[in-house]
């Protein structure tokens, strides 16, 4: 027995991830004439990141695009997943940017070239304003998705690397000290690697099927086992499609006597119910057992 229930399209957010995309590529631009100018290694480390953030946002207004597609016969949960997708392929693409900054800190830390510290600072303003700009337009969206919720960290990340490149830019002018420069890109490293690396666990977690974070499948089992004529419940099997679309699968065994009065439309309903208001879990597929069905399922699922 199952019940199904809507699991359509998430709130459309193409056109925040749209201006922003074009914010990131004005940015972009100007941070690498700009790393070009003045030889700042920390304005090519903000240029790298902007450049993933070029393409992790144009993957991310991809997958938003694809996730309004309707479900079909050949794709049950239309392309919802595609968020999960962009949202892996930006984190990973973040990594790889993120160890190459860390590896050219240091080598300029230890042997740092000359750099213009006026360009460097004119340049590190207005990528820091845009990247301002950009954070506001993603604000109120940033929970609607892992997909947004990546494109918002890489603009806050950004922003905390135009403050580091303006930070250094007055250092050197004031001090002379051109090290700050490689100390800036240090901390660009140092922004980019833990968000990052927390952004690919959850969606290496989701890809995997994991059970979704915060939700304990020994409670689940126990408040339906705790129903009027549940005898066992097993094969539990909880994941999640996309970001607030949980699913789980089990099979419950009931009193022999519940196939027979036709209680067990009513417990269906109670299972569902208990899933939805103790769970938040609205999509559920419930195959109901008599006692002796289970001596003939292969077991080995929990």
């Amino acid at each position: 027995m199952s019940h199904g229930h809507g699991h359509g399209p998430p709130a459309d957010q193409r056109g925040r991830l749209g201006l922003v995309l074009a914010l990131s590529l004005v940015v972009l631009v100007v941070e690498l004439v700009g790393a070009v100018v003045t030889g700042s290694l920390a304005l090519l480390a903000d240029a790298g990141h902007m450049l993933s953030d070029v393409a992790g946002l144009g993957m991310a207004f991809t997958a938003a695009t694809l996730v309004r597609r309707p479900a079909t016969d050949r794709r049950t949960w239309g392309f919802r997943r595609a968020e999960i997708l962009a949202a892996a392929a930006q984190a990973a693409l973040l990594l790889v940017v993120g160890l190459w900054v860390l590896v050219q800190g240091v080598e300029r830390l230890l042997d740092p070239p000359s750099v213009g510290s006026g360009g460097m600072l004119l340049f590190g303003v207005v990528g820091l304003v845009a990247n301002l700009v950009a954070i506001g337009v993603l604000l109120r969206g940033r929970g609607a998705s892992l997909n947004t919720r990546a494109a918002f960290l890489e603009v806050v990340n950004d922003a905390l690397g135009s403050i580091a490149v303006v930070i250094a830019a007055l250092v050197i002018a004031r001090w002379g000290w051109d090290r700050a420069d490689a100390v800036a890109s240090l901390l660009i490293a140092g922004l980019i690697l833990p968000r990052t690396l927390l952004l690919l666990r959850e969606s290496v977690e989701v890809l995997m099927e994991s059970t979704p974070a915060g939700l304990d499948l020994a409670d689940v089992r126990a408040r339906v086992l705790a129903l009027d004529h549940v005898v066992e419940v097993h094969d539990l099997h909880a994941s999640q499609v996309a970001t607030g679309l949980p699913t789980l699968t089990a099979h419950v065994v009931l009193d022999e006597r519940c196939f027979h009065s036709g209680h067990s439309a009513e417990l269906l309903d109670q299972v569902q119910a208990c899933l939805v208001d103790d769970f938040d879990i609205a999509h559920s597929t419930i195959q109901f057992e008599a006692p002796h069905h289970v001596e003939h399922e292969q077991r080995g699922h929990p």
